[in-house]
């Protein structure tokens, strides 16, 4: 059977720069490019990191700069209805489960929030979807996280395969990963990108028949992370996401029977009795049209 098309999520990021108006284009921009779902981010700094990896770490004190405004929230998820696309979003502290229950569509763990069992309850417990990337983790840790959120109430679970590597390469995308990860937990397992490479986009949709692709975006180059490698830009994953759909549109049915463009021609193959073209009967009406023909030009 035609594997069903995946759903396309454009992971924002932090490449929205804290500007709204910049998000409403990210948004816009992820619409039209074909995406199912535009998801955000929403973290607090001194809730993500340790106070004493803070203290020390200008870098991770830096990160400030990247936390979405929680006031932006309803105003983004009325752009996504606006256009026509889901809105979700990844709490990565408690408070932000409560905060966008009303408003995401799903909710996404990050990969490196796998282990902590405190969030993956909170999430199941609302009864929404949840989306889980798996970067780093092997397949105990897995089956734990699965088991916290089934046993807390998740009913459903996506699995995403992640390589945590900015940007990942071909070598170390380990797509295969897909199909294990299918075959233990009995789950759909989709393909979080870290590459920017549309070979590695084609292969997780085609042969790994991923149902959820999602994708950093960036609008310009312009955006937080967007030197990290691993993002794509509008038009070149709009091209990726229509090379999905008319690759598994050539697929068709499982059936090897005449398709409608082929009707007109079936008449004109090879007759059996005599090997010659058009088969005898079409001959036949083919004739009289033609004699049909001579007497009107001759009337």
């Amino acid at each position: 059977m035609t594997p069903l098309f995946p759903q396309f999520v454009a992971e924002i990021s932090s490449n929205h720069n804290r500007d709204l108006d910049r998000c409403f284009r990210m948004i816009e921009a992820a619409a039209k490019s074909g995406c199912a779902a535009a998801k955000f981010q929403l973290f607090r700094v001194d809730e993500l990191f340790a106070p004493e990896i803070l203290r020390h770490s200008p870098d991770h004190r830096a990160r400030m700069d990247w936390e979405l405004p929680e006031h932006f929230l309803p105003r983004l998820k009325a752009c996504c209805d606006d256009n026509g696309i889901g809105f979700a979003c990844t709490p990565f502290h408690l408070d932000a489960v409560d905060m966008l229950e009303p408003l995401t569509a799903f909710y996404k763990i990050a990969s490196y929030e796998l282990l902590w069992d405190g969030l993956l309850e909170k999430v199941a417990a609302t009864g929404k979807p949840v989306v889980l990337s798996t970067g780093m983790a092997n397949l105990s840790e897995i089956d734990h996280a699965v088991r916290v959120l089934k046993q807390a109430g998740a009913s459903a679970i996506t699995l995403l395969h992640c390589v945590s590597s900015y940007p990942t390469s071909a070598e170390q995308a380990n797509l295969a990963a897909i199909g294990v990860m299918r075959d233990a937990f009995g789950l759909p397992v989709g393909w979080s990108d870290h590459s920017a490479d549309p070979r590695i986009v084609l292969r997780a949709a085609l042969k790994w028949e991923a149902p959820m692709i999602e994708f950093h975006l960036d609008l310009d180059e312009a955006g937080a992370e967007f030197d990290g490698g691993h993002c794509w830009l509008p038009n070149a994953i709009a091209q990726v996401i229509e090379d999905v759909s008319v690759s598994l549109s050539a697929d068709g049915r499982a059936l090897k029977e005449p398709v409608p463009a082929e009707q007109d021609e079936r008449p004109w193959r090879a007759d059996p009795e005599d090997g010659l073209r058009p088969l005898q009967s079409t001959r036949a009406v083919w004739i009289d049209a033609v004699h049909e023909a001579e007497r009107k030009a001759r009337a």
